[in-house]
């Protein structure tokens, strides 16, 4: 998944009351943000989690449904029993329903040997049905007799298995847009959204920008990534995005600008064209840019004059260009140029032997 959330213990309220106890707190992986529009998510999550009732999560694509739908379950009863994450739009319509209720052996071609389902192996915990505006009008029947009498048969047999499962569905489509189109059952819609809960886009919450940045910071660092610093006005350009992907594109953005300035300083100069468009600095925050290296090279301009180098390469000249740029910073002293690379001198040392980078000491 990429993308949404961490582990996070959520700040304590003025009232407790209005808040979760520390212990749950601790055990709950919420998306990121403390913006009044994330605030009344986390509310509706922790007034939901303790019982049976089915959720609808909706939200545009990268906003974090899943990590959501796992806050729930880690809230709930159930947490100690599976949470099993089913994608309902990247399974083909006629697998769907082995994949939900299992087969028998023999069922039909390729059933080599009996298989358990979702449902099966979610007994006892959380199902999450994730894009379920995307499920057949047949497999929707199909799920609304489940969801209805409990129990289900597996493809090829006729004897019926008693299920308990709490069901959270999620869809970044109009489920009632869809119901008009005749294109989702309207009862299985009323089955499901017991208790809804929308998750705002990114733009509608830029407040909380920074520290999903940090967050998302956080997680290229526990996976051996040098993560980068983010300069105010590169905040600001960031903020200025209109952030389609939501904070699914943050968490990949992030990734990837640890990977071209591995524990770099990054100013919105070094942003990729789509991110920095027109920014520019103004004369009150231009002292914010101080300490980003003046004539490093943006992705942009390395792409334009490296037309065809291989991703090997690519990262290489940049790596290169910041170097060099470090260098003349510093008058060419090592050490004053490993600290405005924000990495160590005999790190930089290394990279210079391994690229050939000499001192100029004419």
């Amino acid at each position: 998944m990429s993308g949404q959330g961490e582990p996070l213990v959520l700040p304590v309220s003025a009232n407790p009351a209005d808040d979760m106890s520390a212990t749950k707190r601790n055990l709950v992986y919420f998306p990121t943000g403390h913006s009044r529009k994330m605030v009344m998510v986390r509310r509706l999550v922790e007034q939901v989690a303790g019982f049976n009732a089915n959720v609808l999560i909706t939200g545009e694509s990268g906003t974090g449904k899943e990590w959501t739908a796992r806050a729930i379950h880690e809230l709930s009863p159930r947490k100690d029993m599976p949470f099993v994450p089913v994608n309902c739009g990247a399974i083909p319509a006629e697998l769907m329903e082995s994949e939900l209720f299992g087969h028998e052996k023999g069922a039909f071609t390729g059933a080599v040997s009996a298989r358990i389902g979702r449902f099966e192996a979610a007994d006892g915990g959380t199902l999450f049905l994730d894009e379920i505006g995307d499920m057949s009008l047949a497999m929707q029947v199909k799920l609304l007799r489940v969801l209805q009498e409990r129990v289900f048969e597996r493809v090829g047999s006729n004897q019926s298995h008693p299920v308990d499962v709490r069901i959270i569905a999620a869809t970044h489509r109009n489920l009632e847009e869809a119901i008009a189109e005749k294109k989702f059952r309207e009862d299985l819609f009323y089955r499901l959204n017991v208790f809804p809960i929308e998750l705002p886009p990114l733009r509608e919450r830029l407040e909380d920008l920074q520290e999903l940045a940090e967050s998302s910071l956080k997680r290229c660092a526990a996976n051996g990534l040098e993560p980068v610093q983010l300069t105010d006005n590169a905040l600001r350009a960031l903020s200025m995005h209109e952030w389609p992907g939501n904070v699914r594109e943050l968490s990949n953005l992030m990734e990837r600008l640890c990977i071209l300035y591995p524990g770099g300083k990054v100013d919105h100069r070094l942003l990729p064209q789509r991110y920095s468009g027109n920014y520019e600095a103004t004369p009150a925050h231009a002292g914010n840019s101080d300490n980003v290296m003046a004539g490093a090279m943006a992705p942009r301009d390395v792409i334009a004059a490296c037309n065809g180098m291989s991703l090997k390469e690519y990262l290489e000249s940049i790596e290169i260009a910041l170097i060099d740029a470090a260098l003349a910073e510093a008058g060419g002293i090592v050490a004053h140029a490993a600290e405005r690379l924000q990495i160590r001198r005999t790190t930089l040392s290394e990279k210079m032997k391994r690229f050939g980078i000499a001192l100029d000491c004419s």
